[in-house]
């Protein structure tokens, strides 16, 4: 029901009863994923979609049902060869369908307003509801904020935990926060009591986190291969290089942003996070030093440089000339990627990716069939980070400025 946050917060606002529909399950050649999501109104206003159309008559039913009687109901649709007139995808696919009522109960509309609200400010949310279990939970709904903090109706005299177990809301967030770091949308099964061991209960955990920023420097092959590698997982790509002649649409049509600037002083007034990652593709020190000399500062996930490791020694050198420290050194990926023998663009971007996602998981990148354990401690963000009017940026200037036409 997030993907339609900013239609249901105005519903919210209005003080309107309506049941909203989420597909909490998809397989085949399902039209629409986890996550998609249809509203009914008690005047019959309809928003959203959970199909191409196939069963979106029977859901508004369902909707009017649940809003009607008050219960939450829990619907699978697939296709049928039996009935060219029976309710089904005719593309094949088979989708879980909940609809939840959201109606006069100030509690429970208070707990789904906080939800669509942070979707709608793009902050990161988690809305997880139980779709199997007992009877009382079913339907019942914890939501999980990116820092941790939750709010939940799974019972009990506090609203947070069941009397029994006091443990079960706190590991529903817990799960759900997992799944909110990952950006995924899913079902995790859990047990009664709290544990996270299978048992009677399905959740349904659906995350709103705006897209990770991946920031690509220098306007070279490679970038546009690591380009395409970022978009398949999902990062808001950037590019940015100060050589315009090599900058454009034509070249990246797959990034988020082209942007024709000084790497330094993009990152510098660019917004960033602790799920960016800075990709530094220039392999020139008048690009790539005033540049780490500010991104190994930043709290960011992931920076990581191209270059052979002679480039990578007369890297350091001119950082550590420059005041950059061990400590933030320690931080840069270089030479970037993991060593795959890659050569081709193509290749050298699965390298590149593929280290994204070991630091992600705090992994070391070997092979699964290892017997060996190959986890490794994420290294930590510093805990100050320097902002680029620290660094004497007339220095950088005349340091970047001279000697490259474009």
């Amino acid at each position: 029901m997030l993907d339609i946050a900013s239609q249901l917060t105005e519903w919210l606002a209005d003080g309107r009863a309506f049941a909203v529909a989420t597909v909490v399950g998809a397989s085949g050649s399902a039209p629409r994923g986890p996550g998609a999501a249809l509203a009914v109104d008690a005047d019959g206003t309809v928003i959203g979609s959970v199909s191409g159309g196939c069963v979106e008559g029977a859901v508004y039913e369902l909707c009017a049902q649940s809003l009607a009687d008050g219960e939450p109901i829990l619907e699978r649709f697939g296709y049928s060869d039996t009935d060219a007139f029976a309710v089904g995808l005719t593309c094949g696919g088979v989708i879980d369908i909940l609809v939840t009522p959201v109606g006069a109960d100030a509690r429970e509309r208070s707990l789904f307003a906080k939800a669509v609200q942070a979707a709608a400010r793009d902050e990161g949310v988690t809305l997880a509801r139980v779709l199997r279990g007992p009877r009382e939970l079913v339907g019942r709904a914890v939501v999980v904020r990116a820092e941790g903090a939750y709010e939940g109706t799974l019972g009990g005299s506090d609203g947070n935990a069941l009397p029994r177990d006091g443990g079960l809301a706190r590991t529903v967030a817990d799960e759900a926060r997992a799944l909110l770091d990952a950006g995924r949308t899913g079902t995790v099964e859990l047990s009664e009591d709290g544990s996270r061991c299978p048992g009677g209960l399905t959740v349904f955990v659906e995350s709103s986190l705006a897209a990770p920023r991946m920031i690509v420097f220098g306007s070279i092959d490679f970038a546009a291969a690591l380009v395409r590698a970022g978009k398949f997982l999902g990062y808001h790509v950037t590019v940015c290089d100060a050589r315009k002649v090599f900058t454009t649409r034509a070249r990246f049509p797959e990034a988020d942003e082209i942007v024709v600037d000084w790497p330094h002083r993009y990152l510098a007034r660019t917004a960033v996070d602790g799920r960016t990652v800075l990709c530094v593709l220039t392999h020139d020190s008048k690009f790539d030093v005033p540049l780490l000399e500010l991104a190994l500062w930043l709290p960011v996930a992931y920076i990581g440089a191209m270059g052979s490791r002679r480039t990578h020694e007369d890297r350091n050198r001119r950082l550590r000339e420059a005041g950059v420290g061990e400590a933030e050194l320690a931080r840069l990926r270089s030479p970037i990627g993991l060593d795959i023998g890659g050569r081709t663009p193509e290749e050298v971007a699965v390298s590149i990716v593929a280290e994204l996602v070991a630091v992600r998981y705090g992994r070391g990148g070997g092979p699964l069939s290892s017997a060996a354990d190959v986890s490794v401690p994420r290294l930590p963000a510093p805990a100050s980070p320097r902002h680029l009017s620290a660094v004497d940026q007339r220095q950088v200037d005349r340091r970047v400025d001279g000697g490259v036409g474009f």
